[in-house]
């Protein structure tokens, strides 16, 4: 069982710096994804999707403002620019250009994993409206990738995750096959509709008390599924049930 992690693209062109970020980040549960040069750091933004980006800006064949400037046509990912530049107006340019952060090299390793830790934060906070989503017994950390149910931590594969994270943002909404399919697994797996089915069994088994006749994740017969809305008045029922079936 895999635990999803947030995944951070580094972009830098020195390789002994790669090795210590990579040492510091895989320490702190994140999977890092790395490349040396500009041009493939703005492919990989696209392709892997990274959760944030630590950027040089002296990159051998593009500066990195212009790698700012290139992910920043699609994608609002924070990015944190470790740079020696440390002129203000570099700085200041760098930000101006679509960066969320900027720390001068070298780096204490504490702090730069402290600014990863905040940015990340920040945007999962601005995507949804806050840094966790809770609905009755399931409580989803956005920041750090973690499950809990009735406060207890709880494995999801990556794919199981980003399923109910799907579900509970759209929690009380009817959601059709292809709208999950679409943005669960992509567009081309729109009529995939036996994965679908297989992975909301997966998570059936781990968040309802009784996976044959679910509370969370009900059926809308030939439509699709919804996470149904579970209140903190219906929530002590729902334990009190889970010792029946336990």
């Amino acid at each position: 069982m895999f635990q999803k992690k947030n995944v951070i693209l580094v972009i830098e062109d020195e390789l002994p710096i790669r090795k210590v970020l990579s040492i510091s980040l895989e320490s702190a549960n994140y999977k890092m994804v790395e490349c040396d040069n500009g041009k493939e750091g703005i492919r990989l933004s696209a392709s892997v999707k990274p959760d944030l980006i630590l950027l040089d800006l002296g990159l051998p064949d593009i500066d990195g403002k212009e790698v700012i400037a290139g992910v920043r046509q699609w994608a609002q990912v924070p990015i944190i620019v470790c740079s020696v530049r440390n002129a203000d107006e570099e700085i200041v340019a760098a930000l101006n250009a679509g960066a969320d952060d900027y720390i001068t090299k070298p780096f204490n390793s504490d702090v730069l994993l402290a600014r990863i830790h905040a940015n990340l934060r920040k945007a999962a906070t601005q995507e949804t409206g806050e840094p966790e989503l809770t609905n009755g017994a399931i409580r989803m950390d956005l920041v750090r990738h973690e499950v809990f149910l009735n406060g207890k931590k709880t494995l999801f594969t990556p794919k199981e995750y980003d399923l109910l994270r799907y579900l509970l943002v759209h929690r009380g909404k009817m959601l059709t096959h292809r709208q999950i399919l679409k943005e669960v697994w992509g567009d081309a797996h729109t009529e995939d509709m036996q994965y679908l089915r297989v992975y909301i069994s997966q998570l059936r088994e781990k968040v309802e008390i009784d996976p044959a006749s679910p509370t969370y994740i009900v059926t809308e017969p030939g439509i699709g599924y919804r996470m149904e809305t579970i209140s903190d008045t219906d929530f002590p029922t729902i334990i009190e049930k889970k010792a029946v079936h336990a």
